[in-house]
């Protein structure tokens, strides 16, 4: 490949890690935004989301460009086809970063009351899933990629005992029914973002070995076993 094609693979690689912190810094402002009911903050999560989108965009052209200019094969191929994967994961999480906030929002219009479930639990494992996806991405490290993996079930157990601990509490208290749907509507989208953070990691596992395991069965212990055992 030309020394053009490699300079364009290395302003791309700059595009997508740019993406990425600011994706990251997003969602953190977002559960900050909850925390500390901060509309201001939740404000600057939604304004942002427009970047985001620009952003997205324009890396999802680059890597159109580079398909068709230098026609990329084996490791090259496979790169770009992963950024254009994980392109769109980054700019959804942006989406439900925003959306988060938007519920802060409404959250400030309603009296406050208690989160039905583990906020502060879901919302670190979460924010860790997404920051180590984010890493194994920058550093090309299947091994945190793997972990990353392993913890998508402790997220998916959270999210479920939040739906019946917020249908108690809707029929207990009907008169916060507006809270209750709210704090439903965050707890999914956290979700959805370690979905997103899973997404990331196994295009990572793409990058590196060639390999889709995008619905492979796994075991989380084998998988944590695994990447601790590589690590020594």
């Amino acid at each position: 490949m030309t020394i053009h094609f490699h300079r364009e693979i290395e302003l791309l690689k700059k595009k997508v890690l740019s993406l990425s912190a600011r994706v990251e810094e997003t969602v953190y402002q977002a559960v900050q935004s909850i925390d500390k009911r901060d509309a201001v903050l939740a404000g600057k999560v939604i304004h942002s989301d427009m970047d985001i989108n620009k952003t997205e965009i324009d890396v999802e052209e680059d890597c159109l460009k580079i398909l068709a200019l230098y026609k990329p094969v084996a490791v090259d191929l496979r790169f770009i086809v992963a950024v254009l994967k994980i392109n769109y994961d980054l700019e959804r999480i942006g989406d439900l970063a925003a959306n988060i906030a938007e519920r802060t929002i409404d959250l400030l219009n309603c009296q406050r009351t208690p989160f039905p479930y583990n906020f502060n639990s879901m919302a670190e494992k979460t924010l860790w899933m997404l920051q180590k996806s984010l890493d194994a991405l920058m550093n090309m490290d299947m091994q945190s990629a793997k972990l990353v993996l392993s913890k998508d079930d402790e997220v998916d157990e959270i999210n479920r005992d939040m739906y019946d601990e917020v249908k108690k509490h809707m029929r207990e208290h009907p008169e916060s029914m507006d809270q209750w749907v709210h704090h439903l509507c965050i707890s999914r989208h956290l979700e959805r973002i370690a979905d997103h953070a899973v997404n990331i990691a196994e295009d990572v596992i793409y990058m590196c070995e060639g390999k889709i395991v995008r619905h492979e069965p796994r075991e989380k212990n084998q998988i944590y076993d695994e990447s601790i055992r590589a690590d020594k």
